[in-house]
């Protein structure tokens, strides 16, 4: 049993389990909300420009050119922002910083599946709170005893999102811990927490360049709070992965929160995209849940999630899928291009209509 080499505690792990990335000609593919729309084309130049011999050499371990631009976006001090490969990273330097405490963590027993696995890994206990029946979190649920707070807004995979005064209130009512604010889909609607940081020392706000800037592969993220938040942050990362961000990362990147109109035209396509989509799928008898980000969570009430998921799968579209109790019925569809979506509605009209 070649397994006896490993640690102890590796027998235990329950990995995240990543959404499928098929080689499928002509699939369509919406069940990783990944941007159907590419990255600005700003991005591409910068990151032609950084491939050159400079390479050699290693990449900015402080990553300044990105934080600048990222606290100029955000109209903060540079000494907010944390930046990290990936915001998969980030939140895993925040639990190692913040969460390995002697008290459990809560987060909602619906969001982010990747939070769970993180937590066994680390060793850190935690408990699930269960979201209302209409999938909404009830902040005075999380008014106990905890050694950290993290829950995705909007929430994932139902796409809603808790209004700021919630988040607000909830923070003035637990200042002895730390709360994360996974903002992975703020810019699709959302009303973001990085306005609050100022006033919330144990607030940090994280957030990701895969959805709304279209970097999914380039694995870009960050952190903004206070500045002791960043600095236990940065002590963190500096014993694990200094240089976490390769250089063509950070042209990219960087280049990405620069061009604003681009950014906000992609944005603006996919919540109008979002909103027609979720019309037409209520006229097909879907109720879908009101969505925040750059996806829809629905469920049909004479037909099952599981087999639908199927069927379309059969048709070369793929949506997503969760096999988990409370949301068994449902399908996560991420917004595609408007002729994808197109696409979707009609073989979901030949399907029900069997």
């Amino acid at each position: 049993n070649m397994s006896r080499f490993w640690s102890d505690s590796v027998h235990n792990l329950t990995p995240y389990t990543p959404g499928e990335q098929p080689q499928i000609d002509g699939l369509i593919k919406l069940n990783t909300n990944e941007n159907p729309y590419a990255p600005s084309p700003k991005v591409e130049d910068a990151m032609a420009k950084a491939n050159n011999k400079d390479l050699r050499k290693y990449p900015d371990p402080n990553a300044s050119a990105l934080k600048n631009a990222i606290a100029k976006h955000f109209n903060i001090e540079p000494a907010h922002v944390f930046v990290g490969n990936s915001s998969d990273e980030v939140l895993a330097h925040a639990f190692r910083t913040f969460f390995i405490q002697d008290k459990p963590i809560l987060t909602p027993d619906i969001s982010y599946s990747f939070y769970p696995p993180l937590s066994r890994l680390l060793d850190i206990e935690y408990k699930s709170m269960p979201l209302r029946d209409d999938f909404t979190v009830n902040v005075k649920d999380y008014l106990i005893d905890n050694g950290g707070i993290i829950f995705a807004n909007p929430n994932a995979p139902t796409g809603i999102a808790l209004a700021i005064n919630e988040i607000e209130y909830l923070l003035k009512n637990n200042s002895h811990s730390v709360i994360i604010v996974d903002e992975a889909y703020v810019d699709f609607a959302g009303d973001s927490a990085v306005r609050l940081i100022g006033q919330y020392p144990n607030l940090l706000v994280t957030q990701t360049l895969s959805k709304s800037r279209s970097l999914a592969g380039l694995r870009v993220g960050l952190a903004v709070g206070n500045e002791k938040l960043i600095e236990g942050l940065e002590r963190v990362k500096n014993s694990f992965h200094p240089y976490a961000l390769n250089s063509l990362a950070l042209a990219g990147a960087t280049a990405a929160f620069e061009d604003l109109d681009y950014f906000k035209s992609c944005v603006k396509k996919v919540i109008s995209t979002r909103d027609k989509i979720s019309v037409e799928l209520k006229s097909l008898g879907f109720n879908v849940l009101p969505s925040s980000a750059n996806f829809v969570f629905a469920t049909h009430p004479n037909h099952g999630a599981k087999e639908l998921f199927q069927s379309l799968r059969n048709r070369k579209i793929l949506i997503r899928y969760f096999d988990s109790k409370r949301i068994s019925d449902y399908l996560r569809i991420s917004i595609g291009t408007d002729q994808e979506m197109a696409q979707l509605i009609d073989v979901l009209k030949e399907l029900l209509a069997e």
